[in-house]
């Protein structure tokens, strides 16, 4: 993979002690258009990158599209799963990156590189990713946790972001960059994130939490015959 030109040369990876998590125009009445993924799926996506955004510490930035109107609101579970985050009003622009207040509070984080999630993607993810690329920032587009009304159009954006220079990724790629190791005192915290990516996760944990009970439950036997 060619590493695109605003890397600079670095490997395309997320460093969580450089980036800024922005959550762009989650709103009920834009997941209603969305048809190239399940909305829950979507919904549970975007909570995840908010959840995952509050352990690793990393500055969240979200906005909204004329959340007064037919967009509708932010869904409630990203500021629930991010309390820290920055809420910046919009005035109508269309394209986040257009506001200036949205770049300032980009830019006050003093963090260059940008995990972008937004609703629809081939607008709201597609806009700010291109027109922060073009900016300087090393852009990751989280694709599995932006939503739009066609498979087609899909597959047009990833086209054209990529051509931008901007990498996309996925939902759990962003987690595991983030979690970096599960020898951390919040795994725990991480596992759960993981069962919104991919719900059967949690049959996993299940299993675990069982073996670990037997295994327990036999030594105090053993103990106690001793």
């Amino acid at each position: 993979m060619t590493t695109p030109a605003n890397f600079n040369g670095a490997r395309p990876v997320i460093d969580p002690d450089d980036a800024v998590m922005l959550l762009i125009d989650h709103q009920s009445g834009l997941f209603q258009t969305v048809a190239d993924m399940p909305m829950p799926v979507l919904r549970n996506h975007a909570a995840a990158l908010a959840r995952m955004a509050t352990l690793s510490k990393l500055p969240v930035i979200t906005t909204a599209s004329v959340p007064q109107g037919p967009n509708g609101p932010m869904i409630p579970e990203i500021h629930e799963n991010a309390p820290h985050a920055k809420y910046v009003a919009r005035k109508g622009e269309i394209n986040a990156w257009d506001n200036p207040d949205f770049v300032a509070a980009v830019e006050a984080t003093g963090r260059k590189t940008l995990i972008i999630a937004g609703t629809i993607t081939s607008v709201c993810m597609a806009f700010p990713s291109i027109s922060a690329a073009h900016a300087g920032y090393k852009v990751f587009a989280v694709v599995d946790a932006s939503g739009t009304y066609s498979k087609m159009a899909q597959e047009i954006t990833l086209a054209r972001v990529v051509q931008a220079g901007v990498v996309p990724i996925d939902t759990a790629a962003v987690a595991s960059e983030l979690q970096k190791t599960w020898h951390r005192d919040d795994a725990m915290e991480w596992a759960q994130i993981y069962t919104k990516i991919f719900p059967p996760y949690q049959l996993l944990i299940e299993s675990y939490g069982k073996a670990q009970e037997v295994i327990t439950n036999n030594e105090q036997l053993d103990s106690a015959r001793a």
